[in-house]
């Protein structure tokens, strides 16, 4: 049953009228934190955290608070716009909704009905992707995917691949138990009230905080120990201290044999189109050697007890070696000692054996052991659940790097090899994680006119046999050439490519680009110039490249003024929300959860909700799902979708409540009173794991048995964590024409080089060829806690915090240019320059420049003044990232992204520095043309009062 937090009466009855609390969920970042409104006379007053939700107990930070602000902005659209002036130019007439729906589906109708190709719909940072691929689905285009391509998709596929969860919304350190913490590349805006909460409790105990991060901020300034790695090294770092591991006989052997496929064979015929695939019986389990007798028997035989070492005769007679010899052979190698990495990495040698001796202690001597029976999927019975106690944690500083894919699985390999994943003290897997390759679906393409798509468009491949190309076996079938032979792995698509390849029309143009909440021009990851040349680029006949571009979004950003057609959006106290266990959602290692938001006030502006509108959209182009056989909507809204869409039956959006009498969770028919129970229980849902469930999930029966049970699983999954991944291994076959498809020439050299089925670590590809005397430096970005993403630079009370961005420089690199604090300075990249002002800072890598993210703004743009401190001293490093790397011998511009997965490598920029010798000018460079706001001139002060907001 589902947990009720507050009996009817009291706060919730207040809560009904227009003055009292109101209990829903946070949208100022993607920690999805519950909160109170506080409305008086229909007015939000005051937002505080609700104690009652299963994510932040009541804490909440700056920007949660700071909703008010976002809720109230200045720059808050007000009615559709439809383009009057050049793109760009920001000049809009405001039209009718009746006008602008039928307009977009005009434009969309006609797309679909003969190449539906050519609509590209993407959507950036919202948080109901299952809806919008789902539409995208029903309409029949292939090109649809959201942000996580550019934000931590290496992050997310190389621990699918190889756990079945990785972390933030999949997982989670045991903060109650771990005795050592780790946590690489993590800034303070991610999963930010429950990380603080967590930290706490370290704290509170003394347990050991290691940070590994080229800057010292945040979570890194309170760590007790801080490592200043340089960029795009985190790799090397992490399989030197492997190295050390094993040299010392420091890992979990017994936990390597039952849960990973350490024992099985891999075949050892170099002239073979086999050699480095798993050697498999004829039901196709692979196979492993008994320990004593060498003899090859299925890995699923019971009572086993296999080898880890040696070389052994298969019974078609070639030879195979077990993966654990061949992972000891690799990372014994000297390439990864200590002493060899120290200088790459910026970690001395006698740090990293000591590091690495810490966790060795941590895991073995001082292992955690709760008195709980258990039996795993093979039905052996444990009387008690033993854990490792080191706990990491990561994001996006390790993965937005072009190795970044075999850095984030290397990390995981290290989680492993010490026993710590979903144990006590550990990793821990959040539902309905785990979830292996097996259990998740293939890409799906295919585009036919008035068609669907057979299936979801993101997936996990097996091997080439998956990828989405044209009948040559090399053209793309994506706009984003997301699963295709330049980013065959690419789960999450490649939506910082769709610009730039619709603009080059490679492999093909487009007619109508549709994004929602994606303001590409200034995003992290994109070159702000080069992406507002191309939006606005004209043809030899002055027709735009890119057709038509309809947007969707609260709020006035730089992109809006690219687009011909405007869907203004709500914002997020206005409309309804899903935080799905289909999409990311919100549960603890020890709970399944999931949350609504929900239109606590009405919106005062002629504007919708995006989810209902694409709704409505869908049901004027008489999408299959979205009519019913007289042609009439099935959905009145987004409300009436969360509540009756079912994914397959009795599976919906939410898991809370289901059933006619509301008396099931999981599994259930729709039940019509299921949103006005989330509102009662605060906006959420809470169902807590059974207690033999709490750990080792992946091999745990009663887990299995309660996932089936809750809709989380059709059917026990086995989940074999994947120390070395065979579907890379059929990738580098393919390159080596053993098998096919076989990809282009000019792909096979990289996809041989980087597609190594153990996790392997190679410099960042913006290194080969650099003139590393013209470009020293790193330079990345980190998101401040008070901040995400550029919509909150419009927050009155946020801009107090940070209004404007200095670049930070080590202080050798100051005394070596003259620089000193409150300097301008020029920053110069292969793609650009930049002017900026600069801080000096001792704590940060020492070849490593940085900055916050997202703090510059367009003049013109969010309803700031043109002479806003954003527009004016605020910058991006985007200026200096290009989405493609220099030409290379090969005369080809490669993407500069992750080879396997696609992933924007926005941390691997090289730059220079120098003093400006014009220091008179108070202005950052480039300084775009300003815009003009489409919501009119803010007004000279914001100001908020109880009573209103103004």
């Amino acid at each position: 049953m589902n947990q009720t937090n507050g009996a009817p009466g009291g706060r919730q009855d207040a809560a009904r009228g227009t003055t009292g609390i109101r209990k829903t969920t946070c949208y100022m970042c993607a920690c999805r934190c519950g909160i109170d409104v506080h409305l008086k006379n229909g007015k939000v007053t005051y937002i505080e955290g609700n104690r009652d939700h299963p994510i932040n107990k009541g804490v909440l930070c700056a920007k949660g608070s700071a909703g008010i602000m976002q809720h109230y902005s200045p720059a808050r659209l007000k009615k559709p716009l439809l383009r009057t002036g050049e793109r760009g130019s920001g000049q809009f007439k405001e039209i009718e909704w009746d006008e602008a729906l039928s307009l977009a589906t005009d434009w969309l109708g006609e797309v679909r009905r003969t190449d539906p190709r050519k609509l590209a719909f993407f959507t950036g940072r919202d948080q109901s992707q299952s809806m919008t691929g789902w539409w995208a689905q029903q309409y029949g285009t292939p090109n649809y995917a959201a942000h996580g391509g550019f934000c931590s998709v290496n992050m997310a596929a190389a621990g699918i691949y190889t756990m079945g969860g990785a972390f933030w919304e999949f997982g989670a350190p045991d903060w109650e138990k771990t005795e050592l913490f780790m946590i690489f590349g993590v800034a303070e805006d991610h999963d930010s009230n429950p990380i603080k909460m967590g930290l706490g409790k370290l704290k509170e105990r003394g347990v050991k905080v290691i940070g590994v991060n080229p800057v010292r901020t945040g979570y890194n300034a309170i760590a007790d120990e801080w490592l200043g790695i340089t960029p795009g090294t985190d790799g090397l770092l992490i399989l030197a201290l492997v190295h050390e591991l094993m040299r010392a006989g420091k890992i979990d052997v017994d936990y390597l044999i039952r849960y990973t496929n350490a024992p099985w064979l891999v075949i050892d015929d170099p002239d073979g189109a086999g050699h480095g695939l798993f050697a498999r019986d004829e039901d196709g389990t692979p196979l492993v050697a008994e320990r004593v007798s060498g003899k090859t028997v299925a890995s699923a035989t019971a009572g086993i007890k296999p080898a880890l070492k040696g070389r052994f005769e298969l019974p078609d007679g070639r030879f195979a070696i077990p993966v654990f010899e061949l992972l000891a052979q690799k990372y014994l190698d000297p390439e990864y000692a200590p002493a060899e990495v120290a200088g790459r990495t910026g970690i001395a040698a006698d740090t990293i054996i000591r590091i690495a001796g810490e966790i060795a202690e941590a895991a073995f001597e001082r292992e955690v052991i709760i008195e709980q029976p258990w039996t795993d999927m093979k039905g052996e019975r444990h009387e008690r659940m033993i854990g490792r106690p080191v706990a990491f944690h990561a994001m996006r500083g390790i993965s937005a790097h072009s190795n970044g894919f075999q850095t984030c699985r290397a990390l995981h390999m290290l989680q492993i090899l010490v026993g710590s994943i979903d144990c006590p003290g550990g990793f821990r897997f959040k539902p309905p994680y785990p979830r292996p390759v097996a259990g998740q679906p293939r890409p799906h393409g295919g585009a036919c006119a008035d068609t669907a798509l057979a299936g979801p468009h993101l997936g996990y491949p097996r091997g080439p046999e998956d990828l989405l190309l044209e009948a040559d076996g090399e053209t793309a079938e994506r706009i984003d050439k997301a699963f295709s032979w330049d980013a065959p792995l690419s789960a999450h698509g490649m939506m910082h490519m769709v610009i730039s390849n619709a603009h080059a029309r490679d492999p093909y143009g487009i007619d109508v680009l549709f994004m929602y909440m994606a303001n590409m021009a200034w995003n992290s990851s994109m070159n702000t110039t080069s992406v507002m040349d191309m939006l606005t680029d004209k043809d030899e006949n002055g027709d735009y490249v890119i057709p038509k571009i309809i947007y969707s979004d609260a709020y006035s950003s730089e992109m809006v003024a690219f687009a011909d057609l405007i869907l203004p959006d709500t914002t997020y106290l206005e409309r309804h929300d899903c935080i799905s266990l289909l999409d990311r959602p919100i549960s603890e290692p020890e709970a399944l959860c999931d949350s609504i938001r929900w239109p606590v006030v009405e919106p005062d502006r002629d504007v919708r909700g995006f989810q209902s509108v694409l709704l409505d959209l869908g049901a004027r182009l008489k999408l299959p799902g979205m009519v019913t056989e007289d042609g009439s909507p099935v959905y009145t809204d987004y409300a009436d979708y969360i509540v009756n869409h079912q994914r397959k039956p009795g599976i919906g959006p939410l898991s809370g409540w289901r059933g006619e009498d509301g008396d099931k969770t999981g599994r259930g028919k729709p039940n019509p009173d299921q949103l006005k129970r989330y509102i009662e229980n605060g906006g959420f849902s809470q169902v807590h794991v059974p207690a033999e469930a709490h750990y080792f999930k992946h091999a745990n029966r009663a887990w299995s048995d309660w996932a089936i049970e809750k809709g989380l699983q059709d059917g026990p999954v086995e989940n074999i964590f994947q120390l070395y991944l065979e579907p890379l291994r059929k990738f580098q076959l393919a390159a080596e024409g053993k098998i096919k498809p076989v990809p282009p020439e000019h792909h096979r050299e990289r996809i041989k080089r980087c597609f190594e089925p153990l996790p392997t670590w190679y410099p960042p590809f913006a290194d080969d060829g650099l003139n590393e005397d013209a470009y020293p430096l790193h330079a990345i970005t980190q998101r401040p806690a008070a901040m995400y993403h550029s919509w909150g630079s419009q927050n009155a009370w946020l801009r107090q915090i940070h209004g404007e961005n200095a670049l930070y420089v080590p202080g050798d690199v100051c005394d070596s240019q003259g620089l000193e604090t409150g300097d301008w300075a020029l920053v110069t990249s292969q793609s650009g320059e930049i002017r900026v002002r600069i801080a000096r800072m001792d704590a940060v890598n020492g070849s490593t420049l940085w900055t916050w993210n997202a703090i510059g703004k367009r003049s013109g743009a969010w309803a700031l003044d043109t002479d806003a401190p954003e527009a004016t001293r605020g910058f991006l490093l985007n200026h200096l990232i290009d989405e493609l790397l220099p030409p290379k011998g090969d005369g080809r511009r490669w993407a500069n992204s992750d080879p396997i997965t696609g992933q924007a490598a926005w941390f691997d920029l090289r730059v220079a520095i120098r003093r400006d010798p014009d220091q008179t000018t108070e202005k950052s460079l480039p300084d775009p043309r300003a815009q003009t706001s489409p919501v009119g001139q803010p007004p000279e002060n914001v100001r908020f009062r109880a009573e209103a907001a103004e």
